[in-house]
């Protein structure tokens, strides 16, 4: 079987990547990045001689290009991470967010339809979203399966029209398909823009710990491991036309997290307890901003028995260690030299 992963050089997909090449020698992984700022293919230097393991640097939103590899390599299965993914970026400029989340999408879709158009069967298109699609909750509920869309920022609108286009497909043309709808990831090899990562970099070189607003806005935290295992059974259990919520079950104020994660950090660099959140600095609240995202993640639980398989503490102690055991990784993002691994080889 041959499985196109597509944004498998970013955060979550490599982690996707590394489980399925390690889990099914028998499948043939292609991991198809363009490799933007947020892809790092040495996020996967341990498996990129693997014998079922194969690198393509393509752009989804090159429709010819996407086509050209369905035709050569007859992919039977997709799982569809490729993104631009981070809000305060999606407010600067949303035309990006639209070309890759919402046409990029498009054109895999119409590519698999192409070339599966004569036998859907065992073919899947398996979509990972977000649960930004959802807007904001108040003070209580969760988030289901279905709740009705309600998206506030140019990221969140660019996800919910691609999973709207994705169910589209399943019912217009009778794609096979998938979608899940995840809560915050961390976890190693996350791009430090994101709160965490962030966060552990500017403790270690003691910089100000940037807070939106009162600090009070609450997430569902959710570790990059327990959701590629739960994007694994979803893939091989899940049921055709579904949506699947995967979430933490681990909701964290902003503030009540960084506050967390610098008393981790202090007992770590062996620095005085509290003296790194004299760093936390209150900064002007970024417009669209939802108060609060929540999951409820039981209908994987129940029908194909995921639970996550660590608490948050013990996964942010797990993300910390990685963050400071891999400070060249963490220099050559912040410095832009990871964007020069193997650059020559697939620029050329």
């Amino acid at each position: 079987m041959n499985v196109l992963i597509t944004g498998g050089a970013g955060f979550i997909g490599s982690h996707v990547v590394r489980l399925f090449v390690k889990k099914y020698p028998e499948y043939r992984i292609f991991n198809l990045d363009t490799l933007t700022y947020a892809g790092n293919l040495e996020n996967l230097k341990d498996i990129e001689d693997e014998e079922n393991y194969t690198f393509l640097k393509a752009d989804i939103n090159n429709i010819g290009e996407i086509q050209d590899l369905f035709d050569k390599y007859r992919f039977d299965k997709v799982i569809h991470l490729a993104a631009e993914s981070h809000v305060d970026r999606s407010i600067s400029d949303p035309l990006c967010f639209v070309k890759t989340n919402v046409i990029g999408t498009m054109n895999l879709l119409n590519a698999a339809k192409e070339t599966w158009i004569d036998n859907l069967e065992d073919k899947l298109f398996y979509h990972i979203s977000t649960d930004e699609v959802y807007g904001t909750l108040g003070e209580t509920g969760l988030f289901t399966e279905t709740t009705s869309y309600d998206p506030n920022s140019p990221y969140s609108a660019s996800k919910a029209s691609s999973d709207h286009f994705v169910r589209a497909y399943g019912e217009t043309y009778g794609m096979p398909y998938i979608i899940s709808n995840c809560s915050n990831n961390y976890g190693p090899n996350q791009f430090p823009e994101k709160l965490i990562p962030l966060f552990i970099n500017n403790v270690v070189d003691q910089k100000p710990l940037p807070v939106y607003g009162d600090g009070n806005y609450t997430r569902d935290w959710l570790y990059v491991e327990d959701h590629a295992h739960a994007i694994d059974l979803a893939f091989h259990k899940g049921k055709k036309k579904s949506t699947y919520n995967i979430g933490g079950f681990n909701e964290w104020k902003n503030l009540d997290l960084v506050k967390l994660l610098c008393s981790i950090m202090d007992k770590k660099l062996d620095r005085t307890p509290g003296s790194s959140q004299d760093l936390i600095t209150y900064v002007k609240d970024r417009p669209g901003h939802d108060k609060r995202y929540a999951i409820d993640a039981n209908k994987i639980k129940n029908e194909l028995g995921w639970k996550p398989s660590v608490t948050f503490k013990e996964g942010l102690e797990k993300t910390v260690d990685w963050y400071l055991q891999n400070q060249k990784w963490l220099q050559h993002v912040t410095s832009g030299e990871y964007q020069k691994y193997y650059a020559k080889q697939y620029d050329n």
